[in-house]
């Protein structure tokens, strides 16, 4: 299955899907881009304008954080779960050895994007279409993560390495005190970013043919 080349009409397309192969998850980051801030702003933009949302709803809301603004993002992480340390609710040692290098490592690139979902901007879509009221909040996420996914892809192909997090809602709070987020936004990941210091780990697959149906050919 899938053994043939076939040809595309349009060679964007094995661009395209080549920059699907080569997105990966890189940990080991550094303070350096290869690209200028605004170049990194484009793809940002266009991924909030153009990555289509359920009944054009565009719901995904985004931050970008660069440099020192980045590096704060991380030490409030750090912070927060340094209190929790304090606090009992999380081993000292896990933390030293584990979570505190880990956050370190984030610390230590060029930025984060911030990927936000207002989910209150649905209501009147809501009212309007009730029988999927329950639906448009899932559609919504769903929107977000093509935004990621495509911000992801677009920054690997600069020379960036990423990596993907979750630190909501640990520090949900503290991110909206210190970059004045409106309370509707609600925070879903954060993308972190850098040059790579490190190669990503090795990537393995499931085969194809559990995972793949094809009927009508």
């Amino acid at each position: 299955m899938g053994s043939t080349q076939p040809e595309f009409n349009n060679p964007a397309t094995t661009t395209l899907l080549e920059l699907v192969k080569a997105r990966r998850t890189y940990y080991g980051l550094k303070a350096e881009s290869p690209i200028s801030d605004e170049a990194i702003e484009r793809i940002v933009q266009d991924a909030v304008l153009h990555v289509p949302s359920s009944f054009n709803t565009q719901t995904s809301r985004v931050v970008l954080l660069l440099k020192e603004e980045h590096q704060k993002l991380w030490d409030i992480a750090i912070n927060i779960m340094e209190s929790l340390v304090a606090a009992g609710k999380v081993p000292k040692e896990m933390f030293e050895n584990h979570t505190k290098p880990k956050l370190n490592a984030f610390r230590a690139g060029y930025g984060t994007v911030l990927f936000f979902v207002d989910y209150d901007s649905l209501a009147a879509i809501k009212e309007q279409f009730a029988i999927y009221a329950d639906k448009f909040d899932p559609f919504a996420l769903e929107s977000n993560a093509m935004s990621q996914y495509l911000v992801w892809a677009a920054l690997c192909s600069e020379g960036f390495g990423a990596n993907l997090q979750h630190y909501s809602p640990l520090i949900d709070e503290q991110v909206q005190k210190t970059w004045n987020i409106p309370a509707s936004w609600k925070l879903d990941a954060q993308l972190v970013f850098g040059t790579p210091t490190s190669e990503p780990s090795e990537k393995t697959f499931q085969p194809i043919e559990d995972r793949y149906k094809v009927f009508g050919k």
